[in-house]
């Protein structure tokens, strides 16, 4: 066995007596087991500890060692440098009776294990030897196993972290800094939440902010459209089906409220869903149980839920295309993102932003925007929102050099915006073009996002600009995904 595979013991012991007698009861194993360090206090360990972590997988102690640190005490400080450190107790205190109390304490403290030294007539071993040896090796198998669950555990963190820091919230209004202060707010509560605001403002992103701020961060977050499911799908897509269940159903299929079991799911465009499927979703909430097609028995789940919408819910439930019971489950906690037309000072901030991340992106060197563009920028309404804006900076730095000037800015704008058609001139077309001509695909790809973003932009919802396209909503939100609108 190569030294490096060895399990690496630090005894803890004052009497030399007992040293050989530990020394000669593990001798047998030599080739797997190493005493790499003999200590006859507890601060001496606990100093050594201090300066070699990492190195020892196991600690042998007697529990009445010299010094001030002792016993229990001494188990949770050596736990508390290493908590995945396994601390195997020796003792004369129990050579003639058996005390649960005692035993109970030092696992309480974080022992692995403890034993009775036998009585000082017994030169050789410190304790029946294979049950001291087998104790030896399954407090390494432990400390193996919480190794690994440290690592995968690290690994889990440092994705949230990544997925935090991609989908950081971007402002400096006053708005931003209320929203913000929300969300750690909430975050750590099981509530439902229902996030309110305009198509573009940001509400997926809040979702992602609630979710990996929570106790629920390392379980699954599962992300819907509601809007983007055929209504005669959507049941199965939330509940799943069991194998057999219609024509088809050839195997089961988890329902998305099982994948984000433990975890949250986020309801995009709540106002959407239909009305047989907000009865089955108030069951869910309700009871904590969803009911699988072609199964007879109810699962449970523990999902936390936070939708999202862009139209009056209380208006839809007047039309009566909203369940009023539903509404007041999912609304336990409102937040309302307001557009970017209110917030301005947040326009910059964001402006710097996607600036640099795309720079990064295209690698290239980040260029100047000039006082004059930023501020034709900052007076813009931006119907759209920030996705409107951050697409446009994409395109602006797709046409820059290394200065975006108030020229740029307006040539892209147009001369009033992206309201209508006015970009494209007064008959609808204008084939000038700042970086030259373009191919028919390229031509047809930005009249595409134009049109989208137009339709978008008179619509309340992305199933009405679906309609008013004539498109099957889940064909709309493939489409915009892939113009990047999405």
């Amino acid at each position: 066995m190569n030294a490096n595979d060895k399990i690496n013991i630090l005894l803890i012991e004052d009497e030399e007596y007992d040293v050989r007698r530990v020394h000669n009861t593990i001798k047998p194993f030599a080739d797997q087991i190493n005493i790499a360090d003999v200590v006859s206090d507890g601060k001496l360990a606990v100093e050594l500890l201090g300066e070699k972590t990492g190195l020892y997988d196991i600690v042998i102690m007697d529990y009445q060692i010299a010094g001030g640190l002792r016993g229990e005490e001494l188990i949770k400080k050596l736990k508390l440098i290493d908590s995945s450190l396994q601390i195997i107790v020796i003792t004369k205190m129990t050579v003639n009776l058996t005390n649960y109390d005692f035993a109970r304490s030092l696992i309480e403290a974080g022992a692995f294990w403890y034993c009775t030294k036998y009585p000082g007539d017994i030169e050789e071993y410190i304790y029946q030897p294979t049950d001291f040896i087998l104790s030896i090796f399954n407090a390494n198998e432990k400390r193996k196993l919480l190794k690994e669950k440290q690592i995968s555990k690290l690994k889990l963190k440092k994705n949230v972290e990544d997925i935090m820091q991609s989908k950081k919230i971007i402002g400096c209004s006053p708005q931003i800094q209320n929203l913000t202060e929300q969300i750690k707010k909430y975050s750590n509560s099981n509530v439902n939440i229902l996030i309110s605001g305009f198509s573009g403002t940001g509400k997926e992103l809040v979702a992602y902010n609630l979710h990996y701020s929570s106790l629920r961060k390392y379980e699954n977050f599962v992300t819907i459209n509601c809007g983007g499911i055929p209504d005669q799908l959507i049941e199965s897509e939330l509940f799943g089906y069991e194998k057999g269940a219609f024509t088809g159903a050839d195997k089961n299929k988890p329902g998305l409220f099982e994948v984000a079991n433990h975890g949250t799911i986020f309801l995009d465009e709540i106002s959407e869903l239909p009305l047989s499927a907000q009865v089955k979703l108030l069951r869910v909430i309700q009871d904590g149980e969803i009911e699988k097609i072609g199964r007879t028995e109810r699962i449970k789940v523990n999902v936390r839920i936070i939708s999202a919408t862009n139209k009056n819910l209380e208006e839809e439930i007047k039309a009566k295309r909203f369940r009023e019971d539903l509404y007041y489950r999912l609304n336990v906690v409102p937040i309302f993102i307001p557009p970017l037309k209110d917030r301005k000072e947040d326009i910059p901030v964001l402006i710097d932003h996607f600036i640099t991340n795309f720079s990064v992106d295209m690698g290239r060197e980040k260029p100047v925007i000039e006082p004059a563009a930023m501020k034709i920028l900052v007076d813009y309404d931006w119907p759209g929102n920030v996705r409107e804006l951050k697409n446009f900076v994409q395109r602006l730095l797709f046409n820059s050099e290394n200065i975006i000037d108030r020229t740029l800015v307006e040539m892209n704008l147009g001369t009033k915006g992206l309201t209508g058609w006015n970009q494209f001139g007064s008959d609808g077309i204008n084939f000038k073009m700042a970086d030259g001509i373009k191919t028919l695909k390229e031509m047809e790809k930005l009249l595409r996002e134009k049109y989208f973003k137009f339709i978008r932009e008179q619509s309340i919802s992305d199933a009405e600009a679906a309609k008013k396209l004539g498109l099957a909503p889940p064909n709309y939100y493939r489409m915009s995904k892939e113009l990047g609108l999405k």
